[in-house]
């Protein structure tokens, strides 16, 4: 274990021991707000210090071992107990870390996903498609619902933009946004478009935004004043709804010239909720973004701040690749990760970024 890790373990046992009589204090109990942000962060404090506890039981236990190797009756016992102990105490160091890496709050809130076309033209419009069929499918395979805000169908099939509402019903396992956060920048494909009759490859490219659906609470407050709210007729598919009444609405944010608009509602006041909700993201993830930005202008990021601009990610057909920019990550399984198995990818990242942050604390030790 590393001695930063270590010295941080023991301060948080300690620190855990203040907790427990905070917790207890009538100042305390009677303020639910500050006893609400106590108890969040004594459970935290509890999982890592049980941890760690467990680790210097399996170190102790090591010692010991490692004391009767010397013994011939007992040698064969100890090397045993000696070789359990360390594979437990690797695991625990590891589970330990990454207990240790700062938590976004916002990493088990619900997503916005949007994917827009970019230079390609048609091609890029289907390529567009794609993506939103593949994160589709990788929310089903983990249980979570999937509800289309908006959309702007490309005449041949695919997108112009789409946003995507992905959430977690059951509210179990990892949330949302904590897993697709880092999909956020520039998606590049090279593939023989169906429209290419000479059989040369094309390339082409999408963009895709993730935000964290906005706590309620904590939103960013939308002045009406600084709002225009423009009604349409929903356009796409047909149905008997479809060009009807003017039903879909898109909201303009005037400061920062931002919109958002919803059409898949059937009616104008549910659509208007949807975009102010969308609206909201954006303003938010907007702030978000300069805050990393300024952040990177001091530490280059190793996933990066998310930027649109960045090309995060290349998809090559003729040779069944996915390559991940950022971490240098090359996968010579495209057609399963476009079918939604965009597992392994995401764990690289979220290792990466792990190693990442446990850097920056110790550093900062």
């Amino acid at each position: 274990m590393k001695p930063f890790v270590r010295d941080t373990l023991n301060r948080q046992r300690a620190r855990l021991h203040e907790l427990d009589a905070l917790l207890s204090a009538p100042d305390v109990v009677s303020d639910l707000q500050r006893f609400r942000t106590l108890s969040r962060e004594h459970a935290d404090a509890s999982e890592r210090v049980n941890a760690f506890n467990r680790y210097l039981q399996r170190e102790a236990d090591r010692a010991s071992a490692q004391g009767l190797l010397t013994d011939p009756d007992m040698a064969d016992m100890a090397r045993e107990e000696v070789q359990a102990a360390e594979a437990e105490m690797a695991q625990l160091d590891e589970a330990l870390q990454r207990l240790l890496l700062p938590r976004d709050p916002d990493d088990e809130r619900a997503a916005f996903l949007e994917i827009r076309a970019g230079t390609g033209g048609d091609e890029s419009a289907l390529f567009a498609g794609d993506l939103a069929r593949l994160y589709t499918r990788y929310a089903d395979s983990q249980g979570w619902r999937t509800e289309i805000v908006s959309e702007s169908p490309s005449e041949l099939g695919g997108y112009k933009e789409v946003v995507l509402l992905i959430s977690n019903p059951g509210g179990a396992g990892p949330g949302v946004y904590g897993q697709l956060r880092f999909e956020s920048g520039g998606h590049r494909v090279q593939r023989v478009p169906a429209t290419e009759t000479q059989g040369r490859i094309h390339t082409s490219a999408a963009t895709v935004a993730v935000m964290p659906e906005p706590d309620e609470a904590e939103a960013v407050k939308l002045n009406p004043a600084e709002l225009r709210i423009d009604t349409f007729r929903a356009s796409g598919a047909g149905g008997q709804h479809i060009n009807k009444t003017d039903s879909a609405v898109r909201v303009t944010h005037l400061p920062t010239g931002l919109t958002a608009e919803c059409q898949d509602g059937r009616s104008q006041h549910s659509n208007k909720a949807k975009a102010l909700q969308v609206l909201a993201a954006r303003l938010q993830e907007k702030e978000r973004s300069e805050r990393a930005a300024s952040e990177a202008a001091t530490r280059k990021g190793l996933i990066g701040s998310g930027d649109r601009s960045d090309r995060i990610r290349t998809y090559n057909f003729p040779q069944g690749r996915l390559t991940d920019h950022r971490i240098n990550l090359t996968l010579y399984k495209l057609l399963q990760v476009m079918e939604g198995d965009l597992g392994d990818v995401i764990h690289a990242l979220q290792v990466a970024r792990g190693a990442e942050q446990l850097a920056a604390l110790e550093s900062q030790a």
